[in-house]
């Protein structure tokens, strides 16, 4: 009940476009980690782009930036994509939380561009830190912040001219422009590491990408993702809804997820399963254990396993598994066939009986969407 109110706004965030939803650090720096002890050189000599951050109040900003040594980065562009209501109020960049004033010449209101191609700790107080980033911009010490042209809209031209220099795209884009943001990023072929909603995964154009295994889930979904920074006109409800030490709003939500093309160990950690005997009499689940078999759908080839922990190591063919199957799916380990709430990736697993729509029925009754998966390497 908690975070209710919390995903009704991310809901309705898609139908009125209402996008303010920024990721707090610590999100962003355990999700990184994980690529980076699978591989401790994903992002070396790596051109990163987060081209939906304002660098005012980005924490990808102020993540990529504080840790550009040490991820071995070759070069840093952030751009915003127009005033936000939390702009100059995350970072305090420039110390007193203004961006600096028109007769100096950098923008105020404008869409901003930062490129950063080298940091170090400027003022040699022995730390380095955002003073020293912020020292070396108004140097313009071999990094630059200058205004966009136009309001900074990832489709601009401009913006799809910097997607092009870059390799790998960080960022939480616009969820009301999430079908047509994963596109483009395919359309340029890029490498990148997004937040989306947990719907997103419904989408067919996702969906496509994810069974051919060209994207996957990061790390985490659901409470992996601790909550998001909001502006005053965001509702606060609920328990986990709070304001923390620096006076950010947050909002927590249990329906957010990382999707991406970058490969991490989490994916390829293979999943233990008990045999469908050892389910039945054994299992957790009050819905599984006892029973004498499970569950066929009627217009499915397929059983029912409502429990991704129930899903029998011995079942040679095709199963039926919550959505939430793909935070611990492994390529090597299941094949994935269609989804039942997605047109186009289900009709082939349909049989004859007719139903009052296309989704999942047992004994009549419709069920929950499924994604429909084959074990690759059945238990003798």
């Amino acid at each position: 009940m908690a975070r209710k109110s919390s995903i009704k706004n991310l809901k309705n965030a898609r139908r009125a476009k209402n996008d303010e939803f920024y990721t707090q650090y610590g999100d962003i720096q355990k999700e990184i980690e994980k690529y980076l002890e699978y591989n401790p050189d994903t992002f070396r000599n790596k051109v990163v782009y987060c081209n939906c951050d304002d660098p005012f109040e980005s924490n990808f900003f102020r993540y990529f930036v504080l840790n550009f040594n040490k991820l071995g980065l070759k070069q840093l562009i952030t751009t915003s994509c127009k005033p936000s209501p939390v702009a100059n109020t995350q970072l305090e960049l420039f110390g007193n939380g203004k961006t600096l004033s028109k007769s100096k010449g950098r923008p105020k209101i404008t869409a901003n561009k930062f490129t950063i191609n080298e940091v170090f700790d400027i003022d040699a107080d022995g730390e380095f830190n955002l003073k020293d980033v912020a020292k070396q911009l108004k140097a313009n010490k071999n990094n630059e912040w200058v205004p966009l042209e136009g309001d900074g809209d990832f489709r601009s031209d401009e913006c799809i001219s910097l997607l092009e220099q870059s390799d790998i795209v960080v960022t939480n884009p616009p969820f009301s422009l999430f079908r047509e943001y994963v596109k483009q990023l395919f359309d340029h072929k890029k490498r990148f590491l997004i937040i989306g909603n947990i719907n997103c995964i419904t989408y067919k154009e996702v969906f496509q990408k994810i069974k051919s295994n060209e994207i996957w889930l990061g790390n985490g979904m659901g409470r992996w993702i601790s909550g998001f920074i909001v502006p005053e006109s965001y509702d606060l409800y609920g328990t986990e809804a709070r304001i923390d030490e620096n006076g950010n709003r947050i909002v927590a939500t249990n329906n957010c997820l990382w999707l991406t093309n970058l490969d991490h160990g989490r994916r390829h950690q293979p999943m233990p399963l008990m045999t469908m005997a050892e389910n039945l009499k054994y299992s957790k689940h009050k819905e599984i254990k006892g029973k004498r078999s499970y569950d066929k759908y009627d217009n499915y080839d397929a059983i029912e396993v409502p429990f991704t922990d129930a899903i029998p190591g011995d079942y040679k063919g095709v199963m039926g598994v919550p959505v939430t199957f793909l935070d611990k799916y492994n390529p090597e380990q299941f094949e994935i066939l269609g989804n039942s709430n997605v047109r186009g990736e289900r009709e082939h697993l349909m049989n004859k009986k007719k139903s009052a729509t296309d989704c999942t029925y047992i004994n009549g009754i419709p069920q929950y969407a499924r994604i429909l998966i084959k074990n690759k390497k059945v238990k003798k």
